[in-house]
């Protein structure tokens, strides 16, 4: 009997998934935008009302027979953006279907949203990054290349690629040669002009990091994390006063000596919220006391520390000020990107230090 082979990676799925997290968001930003600016109105007559979920699912489904019927990279491209773009026209309107009287404005319907979108980032980022690739998948990658070569569509870039994926495959497999030599043969087209995607994230990209290998911006980071620090902290004593020991009617700090704990009051979404910032102002902590003892340390405590607001402390954000905590989460991604870039070159810089000393 014939056994099925194992799952097999595709070396270029974090792309399409960008290209389609890209879109969904787009899409439902979009949509948001563009229902607010005319009114909220509705297709259809008095009986009938023609959901925009499902001209959602009608995307997803022209993606899925795209990818069932054709070959090739472009494909595969358009299938990410028809994909992402349906599927964030669908789960716009989420608040539909998780209440009874399919209320549209249902307030956590963005939170939701937004647990959705981090759930699929963190099962790409596994699949990606959560085990080695094996040779055979890279050979298998490799061969993907022979599709661009009957296409007459194999650029410079994607020969250097498949030649990378090669190296990295099983010598002693026979395919691995006869690939080699046919790949090595191929003529290759001049490279693709990028896309307007790729052009703004690539001169975003170049512009940032110039920006991110500065002093200054070094030590503004450092500030920005003390500064949220402070705010982290003032905002649990903020709650615990005004919340945790009534000071909510009566401000006086007299208050204190008959104040009682009433944590009632809390929500679980403030409760939430509350100790998920608490954990991110531990490692802010940890981040400036490590700051003069290893910046490398100390960025990659900054780093955990964005991290748990981005994934954790901003699914509580979001319920509270809906599309609001957009403009907060924006600027910690940003932030990110640029920490991102400090932790590499601190790991280079150690590298070579360690190097020198041998």
């Amino acid at each position: 009997m014939k056994s099925h082979p194992k799952f097999v990676r595709n070396l270029d799925a974090f792309y399409y998934a960008e290209v389609f997290l890209v879109c969904a968001v787009s899409a439902v930003l979009g949509i948001r935008l563009f229902l607010h600016m005319t009114g909220y109105p509705q297709v259809g007559n008095g009986t009938l009302h023609i959901a925009h979920m499902l001209w959602g699912g009608l995307l997803m489904l022209a993606a899925l027979i795209m990818l069932f019927s054709f070959i090739g990279k472009r494909i595969e491209l358009w299938a990410a953006i028809l994909g992402g773009a349906g599927f964030g026209t669908f789960i716009d309107e989420v608040g539909k279907f998780v209440t009874k009287d399919n209320d549209y404005f249902f307030e956590p319907s963005v939170a939701i949203m937004y647990v959705v979108i981090v759930l699929i980032i963190l099962a790409l980022h596994m699949i990606r990054f959560g085990w080695t690739f094996t040779r055979r998948e890279y050979l298998v990658n490799a061969l993907k290349g022979l599709e661009e070569v009957a296409l007459s569509d194999l650029d410079e870039d994607e020969k250097k690629t498949v030649l990378l994926y090669l190296d990295r495959s099983d010598p002693d497999n026979p395919l691995t040669p006869a690939l080699r030599e046919l790949i090595t043969n191929a003529e290759p087209l001049p490279n693709h002009s990028p896309g307007l995607y790729t052009r703004l994230k690539d001169r975003f990209g170049g512009f940032y990091e110039r920006i991110a290998g500065t002093a200054v911006f070094r030590r503004g980071l450092v500030v920005f994390f003390l500064l949220q620090l402070v705010a982290t902290f003032g905002y649990v004593l903020f709650l615990t006063l005004y919340y945790g020991f009534g000071l909510g009617s009566n401000l006086s700090f007299a208050a204190l000596e008959r104040a009682h704990l009433d944590v009632d009051d809390l929500s679980f979404v403030d409760i939430a919220r509350l100790l998920s910032s608490a954990l991110s102002g531990v490692f802010v902590f940890f981040g400036v006391y490590y700051m003069r003892r290893s910046r490398l340390k100390a960025y990659m405590m900054f780093e955990r520390a964005l991290l748990v607001s981005i994934l954790l402390t901003y699914v509580f954000v979001f319920y509270k000020e809906q599309f609001a905590a957009l403009t907060g989460l924006f600027f910690n991604l940003v932030i990110l990107v640029g920490l991102r870039m400090l932790i590499r070159q601190e790991q280079v810089e150690e590298i070579r230090t360690a190097s020198f000393w041998k």
